[in-house]
């Protein structure tokens, strides 16, 4: 992982995490041990989800850097759908307080997604490597081969 990519990693969970233990804090008091686990439940959700579809993107774009960009559509995507899924499968049980879930989660999810944006707006990572020189074969004019 390159250290702009774990800078980003690392902002995106200093800010999710006091979002997080606020949800848990209001959930509890709000909703109780039901509420309490409700919260917890979804912390673990969006960690795992969002840092795992995160360190998939980096590994993509390591390998493939044209693909950054759809890649990083079709990640998104993903945890917006798996979030979704979490939301309507826990909707109705009875192990802990459905709503308490599902804003716990919505609210840590929102707090990752903009530190992700932020961060990565802020990163300034470049995508040409500077210290390249010209590939062999190119003219000074910026033309190959004619």
């Amino acid at each position: 992982m390159l250290s702009s990519d774990a800078r980003i990693l690392r902002g995106c969970a200093l800010v999710a995490t006091p979002v997080g233990i606020l949800a848990v804090v209001l959930s509890t008091v709000l909703a109780g041990s039901k509420g309490l686990i409700g919260a917890l439940v979804a912390l673990a959700v969006v960690a795992v989800v969002f840092a795992g579809g995160f360190a998939a993107l980096m590994r993509l774009s390591k390998d493939r850097p044209q693909l950054v960009l759809t890649g990083g559509l079709l990640v998104y995507a993903v945890q917006m759908l798996i979030a979704g899924v979490f939301i309507v499968v826990f909707k109705h049980t009875t192990f802990f307080n459905g709503k308490a879930f599902g804003f716990s989660l919505l609210a840590t999810l929102l707090a990752w997604v903009g530190a992700q944006v932020w961060f990565t707006l802020k990163s300034k990572t470049l995508y040409v490597d500077p210290s390249a020189g010209p590939e062999p074969g190119d003219k000074p004019g910026g033309k190959a081969g004619t």
